[in-house]
């Protein structure tokens, strides 16, 4: 993931008068989740060593030791995932320190990232990749930005991926090597790093495979090598943050929705018309029909919560309704056409709600 701006805060004022003051471990672990919600960030005073990511830390810095990369990333908890930009530790989601954090997460976004051990360790590899970026300034290579291009270009608000291409390696998600040089090359090396991945035959007449060859080589290359860049910065540590988990949950929420209402318009009025004819239909009240078959055809492929995929829906009502918009074509076509926008922007609000800042 990208990075974020530095922000000084100074925590304080905690249910005991201040931030991170000495209390019982865990007392939030049986309040209701109203109560919970009302807690701040800055008050949960989590121990990273005392949860599961130590062990998995661990082991990451064990994968970076056995490829002799002298690198070694430092960990705190913030409320994303994210390395900092030029920075060469990775920031961890508060909810993996405990189970009833992990079940409001869910409760609130329909999933837990990273809440299994092989996909907190293919978020882990992929931050690693960051890491060894900034420490090595890799991206100022020639051969680096000719494979992946140049880091200097911003973060697009949004972007399409093509499934087909094979130009980029299939690591996270949603294609995510496709959105940014840096995540793709982050992408790539997590690939490589990956213990018994058998990335040649995997890849085997892919173009991405100059990509991993070159990171092989690369690697080699760095073996038993000082970083050039070694920071202890703890960018966002969750002892530094006031908000509330509602406050949290809200803004993450928020970040589906869309920045401009519309958003959906040129797709709609490609799809239905503002001229009511005889045995048309409202657009609006066509959507809302067949939303739930073409959510059930969607969602296996595109594997996001529910939650998401309802909001897109019901956006695209809204505007619909706001427009005035009437059918124009069969409502088979109709169907599968939406399936088709349905998947394009639930992509792009997922893109979205990620958060890419620069320091």
């Amino acid at each position: 993931m990208a990075a974020r701006k530095k922000r000084s805060k100074t925590g304080k004022n905690g249910p005991n008068g201040r931030c991170n003051g000495k209390k019982k471990p865990a007392v939030w672990a049986r309040w209701p989740r109203e109560r919970l919600l009302g807690l701040r960030l800055c008050d949960l005073d989590l121990d990273l060593k005392k949860t599961p990511l130590h062990e998995r830390t661990g082991r990451l810095l064990g994968e970076l030791e056995d490829r002799g990369l002298r690198v070694r990333p430092h960990f705190w908890f913030s409320d994303d995932w994210f390395t900092p930009h030029g920075g060469t530790g990775i920031a961890i989601p508060f909810y993996l320190a405990h189970p009833r954090l992990m079940r409001l997460e869910r409760t609130m976004m329909g999933e837990v990232e990273g809440g299994t051990a092989d996909w907190c360790m293919k978020l882990l590899r992929h931050e690693a990749g960051h890491v060894v970026c900034h420490a090595f300034q890799l991206n100022l290579r020639r051969r680096w930005q000719e494979l992946f291009g140049l880091s200097s270009h911003r973060y697009p608000r949004f972007y399409q991926p093509n499934p087909n291409s094979k130009r980029y390696v299939q690591h996270l998600q949603y294609w995510y090597a496709q959105s940014h040089p840096d995540e793709d090359f982050a992408e790539t090396f997590a690939v490589w790093l990956k213990p018994r991945s058998d990335w040649r035959r995997r890849y085997e007449g892919w173009p991405a495979l100059r990509k991993l060859e070159y990171v092989s080589e690369l690697m080699e290359e760095l073996d038993g090598a000082r970083p050039r860049i070694k920071t202890r910065a703890q960018v966002d540590r969750l002892s530094t943050l006031r908000k509330t988990l509602r406050e949290h949950y809200e803004r993450r929420l928020g970040g589906y929705g869309e920045e401009y209402p519309g958003f959906y318009d040129q797709d709609l009025q490609r799809l239905f018309t503002t001229r009511r004819r005889r045995g048309s239909r409202a657009a609006s009240a066509l959507i809302r029909e067949v939303q739930t078959q073409v959510i059930r055809k969607v969602s296996p492929w595109i594997g996001e919560n529910r939650y998401v995929i309802d909001h897109v829906m019901k956006e695209m009502v809204g505007r619909a309704r706001e427009l005035k918009l009437y059918t124009r074509v069969s409502d088979r076509r109709v169907k599968d056409h939406l399936s088709i926008l349905l998947t394009k922007h639930v992509m792009n609000a997922l893109f979205r709600h990620r958060r890419w800042l620069e320091l």
